[in-house]
């Protein structure tokens, strides 16, 4: 049976003998890239944590409770 060339979504897929080593610069910057984004998820989860006011939805109640009586 022949091997497959694309995948069911149609991307080629590369024989085994193909795929070249990844360069250690490459892996550096998928290294850092990776660590920079969730850093900044950290960061965004925590100012989100630190910022948070409970109140801050309050309003948005009493207009959904105005609509609701205006509808009904």
């Amino acid at each position: 049976m022949e091997r497959l060339r694309y995948e069911p979504f149609g991307e080629r897929l590369v024989p085994g003998g193909e795929a070249g080593p990844r360069s250690r610069a490459s892996k550096y910057l998928l290294w850092a890239g990776t660590g920079l984004f969730w850093s900044l998820v950290g960061a965004i989860v925590i100012a989100r944590a630190v910022f948070f006011e409970p109140g801050v939805f309050d309003d948005f109640s009493r207009v959904a409770a105005l609509v609701k009586a205006a509808i009904f």
